[in-house]
């Protein structure tokens, strides 16, 4: 392993990253840990700076015996990091008093009450606020004011050399004691009230949007399936008409009528719509037992056109559908069984409506260069007003033996692939539809 790569190893470990594998909890540690660390550095660089400046008498050797026990608490805890057993809250709560300890240890050789880092007390009472629930930051908080009294108490109680101030600037001093007091009084007891019931409304919130994304993710689906069902339905219902067609006319012959005929090329066109239907159903199960079905497949454009053209003809030999193919046949395109059916439900409710043909153009335009067009053009009456007021929206057909879901589940199709659908009436007549749809050209 290279030198970058250990440093991005080591910075992906200290930095929490917001991955699935990784618990609430351990995040959290790792963020307790990281938050120690930080602020034992930027200490060490104050005390620094503070000695290049200032005479006054500091306590190294504990001051180094307490830096020791806070690497060595980080360095416990990164190892704790590591093990598979689960992380509570009451561990984490326990974190927290380590670093309120070596704080007051701190405190308590350093100046007590009057020394700033104090505050940092609301620090850890505000990660507590966020982290835990709210038995354990009630029980922070009243610590906190406890041991904040406590320093207050006996540094009141010892008299301060003044310099030669005398009791007003003593009393003075007191005074900013106290109103210190009560400002931390004042903040924990803000912290501990306000920014629990925050982080609880985030929480309910976060809890909403992911049964929202659920919820979501479910619809998806249940569209997906509706769209392969009707898909598929669609697709058997021409050729089992035509088998009952023909089945129909052969059931009318007697014995020596079936011997006279020739059924030949009826036994073969029933052959032809029994192997059409058993390829839709076959593409339909492999469909469903896709890893992740909500990956689009890639196919060349020339075969997807093929897919097409080829079900359309078999389908439908007699209607008169031109295909024309204006892109470069190699490109790779975004594609699936739903959107295959989407394009081939479109192009028959073209041919059901079209007078004398139906065009039917796949291109790649340099308006759009990451997408390619279908336009799908009939010469027939063109699409009832109140069709088009409701357009992509279910039950919506003017045949008596349609359900109307054609158009809704097509325009859902597409749009679940990034696509989209317009549907308009031509000037000179007929209808034209519009299917623009994610393009991939193939990488070298």
């Amino acid at each position: 392993m290279n030198q970058p790569n250990r440093i991005l190893d080591l910075l992906s470990f200290l930095v929490p990253i917001q991955t699935n594998k990784a618990s609430s909890a351990r995040q959290s540690l790792q963020r307790l840990l990281l938050l120690r660390g930080f602020v034992t550095l930027f200490s060490v660089a104050g005390l620094l700076i503070f000695l290049s400046f200032s005479s006054l008498a500091v306590p190294l050797s504990f001051i180094t015996a307490l830096i020791i026990a806070v690497l060595i608490s980080i360095a416990f805890g990164y190892w704790r990091l590591k093990k598979p057993w689960a992380i509570s809250n009451t561990e984490l709560f326990i974190h927290l008093l380590v670093d309120a300890f070596f704080l007051i240890i701190l405190l308590f050789y350093t100046g007590g009450v009057s020394n700033p880092l104090i505050s940092y007390l609301l620090v850890l009472l505000a990660v507590t606020a966020t982290l835990l629930p709210r038995s354990y930051v009630y029980s922070f908080a009243l610590g906190s004011i406890l041991v904040y009294s406590s320093f207050l108490l006996l540094d009141l109680s010892v008299e301060h050399d003044m310099s030669g101030g005398g009791i007003d600037q003593e009393m003075t001093f007191q005074l900013h004691l106290i109103g210190m007091w009560v400002i931390f009084l004042v903040s924990a007891i803000l912290i501990a009230v306000f920014i629990t019931r925050m982080a609880s409304a985030i929480q309910v919130r976060e809890m909403h949007l992911a049964r929202a994304r659920e919820n979501e993710m479910r619809d998806e689906q249940l569209v997906a399936i509706g769209t392969l069902a009707a898909g598929t339905a669609h697709a058997l219902g021409t050729p089992l008409s035509t088998m009952s067609v023909l089945l129909t006319d052969l059931d009318k012959l007697d014995a020596q009528q079936l011997k006279q005929a020739d059924i030949k090329e009826d036994i073969t066109l029933l052959r032809q719509q029994v192997s059409r239907c058993k390829d839709s159903l076959t593409q339909l199960i492999r469909y469903y037992h896709k890893d992740n079905a909500e990956i689009a497949e890639q196919t060349s454009l020339a075969d997807f056109v093929s897919d097409i053209k080829d079900y359309i003809v078999n389908i439908h030999p007699s209607a008169n559908v031109e295909f024309s193919l204006n892109a470069d046949p190699e490109y790779l395109v975004a594609s699936d069984l739903s959107v295959r059916h989407a394009v081939i439900n479109i192009i028959e409710n073209g041919i059901k409506a079209a007078t004398a043909r139906v065009l039917v153009e796949f291109e790649v335009s340099s308006e759009f260069p990451e997408r390619y067009i279908i336009r799908i053009q009939d010469d027939g009456p063109g699409i009832p007003t109140q069709v088009m007021e409701r357009m992509g929206q279910p039950f919506i057909s003017m045949r008596k033996e349609s359900m109307g879901l054609g158009i809704f589940l097509a325009n859902a199709a597409v749009q679940r692939l990034g696509g989209s659908i317009e549907m308009f009436n031509l000037r000179a007549g007929g209808a034209m539809t519009i299917i623009k749809l994610p393009l991939h050209p193939e990488e070298n």
